[in-house]
């Protein structure tokens, strides 16, 4: 065996390992999004980009009682939308791509958010996190794996990828992890990277994943 089958090898046995105590730690994990449509996922995982979810849920309430479909987004009022979810940071690009893809979404997809990556991708403002987390749960379809900012640091971490950009530490977990748990991993590792493994001060010592983790010794 060859020493790049071998990491391989070792890799896939590290990352089922991984996702059996993930699925002990986070029994119930599931996407912190508070949302009643696939389309407004889509607007909740557009806004969530460099924005915690937890600000998402407050602003979506008023947001979606304002414009609650596809139509109320593509066409309501500009300055109206930006207000409403200003505080989620960079309000004017993101209200601008929100009504881009809600117009697409009415004027070529009949008023449904499209069910496929390849047509999600056309829509303003959607890359594949946007992409994989509308299509995992809004409709419970497994693309792909959703890389944020937690999944790309500990998959990083724990010695999964040796990937930088998130398109290929995609590639390299889709080649470890089973389809059926893709979006679970990701749920979870995004629960462990708020709960245990923080950006600034990892609680190595209290890490249930730090025997399998090439970094709990040096972070």
């Amino acid at each position: 065996m060859t020493s790049l089958l071998r990491k391989t090898a070792s890799r896939k046995q590290r990352a089922l390992e991984i996702l059996l105590i993930l699925r002990r730690l986070y029994p119930d994990a599931t996407c912190s999004l508070d949302y009643e449509t696939p389309v407004q996922l889509l607007v909740a995982t557009i806004l969530s980009a460099q924005c915690t979810d937890e600000r998402v849920n407050k602003v979506t309430p008023a947001l979606f009682k304002r414009f609650p479909t596809a139509t109320a987004l593509a066409y309501g009022e500009r300055e109206e939308l930006e207000k409403l979810i200003h505080s989620t940071g960079f309000y004017r690009n993101k209200a601008k791509n929100i009504q881009g893809a809600c117009r697409k979404i009415v004027e070529e997809f009949g008023g449904e958010v499209p069910q496929t990556m390849e047509e999600l991708l056309t829509l303003p403002g959607v890359a594949r996190k946007t992409a994989n987390v509308t299509l995992a749960h809004g409709f419970g379809i497994l693309a792909g794996v959703t890389v944020d900012t937690h999944v790309k640091r500990l998959s990083q971490r724990l010695g999964l990828t040796d990937a930088k950009e998130p398109p290929q530490i995609e590639r390299d977990l889709m080649k470890l992890i089973p389809q059926p748990d893709w979006e679970n991993y990701s749920i979870r590792i995004i629960y462990h990277g708020r709960a245990v493994c923080n950006a600034r001060k990892p609680l190595c010592g209290q890490c249930e994943l730090a025997h399998l983790c090439p970094s709990a010794a040096i972070v």
